[in-house]
């Protein structure tokens, strides 16, 4: 067996247990409580599931072993019966959920856009505002307004579809803007506002003004990671699709080329309905529903 190094970790009514190689490369973590895998790469899953299963069943006790024969000689002798086995322990509550369809859009931008206004203070913010500074809670700003502007597209995709908007995902500050649900499959939508700018793409290479950014993949990895939570808890296999939805560039929107393997797709904020709605049925009306009751639950991408 493998000699996993697997760390405990028990706070604030957490408990957690934290695996790593025998070369000290972090696989991600083990929710005791909620019975889940978490790891930030995706293909250490496979390594977290073996190093938590192989820990969890080197603490497991060995049964005790069978009690011998009575000697047939000596049946003068009582023999105890053996002790009646105990009752497998209860599964967990399942933790509480909060319903995302009551979600805002852009309500996560808008929170972090605030408290990039109170750290400045009133006086700062009013003279950056005055003479346009990029400053972070203009990027925040901004970029809640792209959302809102997206989630008003998506109002026109009709009732086969389904919406969620500012899906927190995990714990260390993650979020979705958009998840849609519908006839077509399961699509993350990432939305980027930039006012006045230039923007490129060609393959894997998004370029805001000339400069590189990675909106591909972090796109491509964040319906990844949705696919995958999902599956788990739709009870079969579910694909999502990134979308990278544009808004502004007015000075300019090419595309030379979209991501060769299909799993992210950028379009512009006013052609999300229209790609959407053309894209073939690949679900049922069944599991549409299916795949949206679990998805609108928090536990679910926690």
């Amino acid at each position: 067996m493998t000699e996993w190094i697997v760390r405990r970790w028990a706070r604030y009514g957490h408990e957690r247990l934290y695996a790593e190689t025998p070369g000290g490369t972090a696989l991600g973590y083990y929710d005791v409580k909620t019975g889940r895998h978490h790891s930030d790469d995706l293909s250490n899953v496979p390594l977290l599931q073996r190093a938590i299963a192989d820990h969890l069943a080197a603490r497991t006790p060995t049964a005790p072993p069978a009690p011998s024969s009575p000697n047939p000689l000596d049946l003068h002798h009582s023999v105890e019966s053996p002790s009646p086995t105990p009752p497998a322990p209860l599964p967990p509550p399942r933790p509480a959920w909060h319903d995302l369809s009551e979600n805002r859009a852009g309500a996560a931008a808008r929170e972090r856009a605030m408290a990039e206004r109170e750290a400045q203070g009133p006086f700062k913010h009013v003279l950056s505002r005055l003479v346009g500074a990029r400053t972070e809670e203009r990027a925040w700003r901004i970029g809640a307004e792209g959302e809102e502007a997206v989630a008003a597209q998506l109002l026109a995709l009709g009732p086969a579809w389904r919406v969620l908007h500012a899906i927190r995902v995990g714990e260390r500050g993650s979020d979705i803007d958009h998840v849609v649900v519908g006839p077509a499959g399961v699509f993350t939508i990432n939305a980027k506002h930039h006012p006045h700018a230039s923007i490129w793409v060609g393959g894997d290479t998004f370029m805001v003004n000339g400069q590189r950014v990675p909106y591909i993949r972090n796109s491509r990895h964040e319906a990844q990671r949705a696919g995958l939570l999902l599956t788990e808890q739709a009870g079969f296999p579910v694909t999502a699709t990134g979308i990278v939805a544009v808004m502004g560039a007015q000075k300019g929107f090419r595309i030379r080329a979209q991501p060769k393997d299909g799993a992210v797709v950028v379009v512009m904020r006013r052609r999300v309905c229209n790609h959407l709605l053309s894209q073939p049925h690949r679900l049922t009306p069944d599991q549409v529903d299916t795949i949206y009751d679990v998805a609108r639950r928090s536990t679910t991408w926690q």
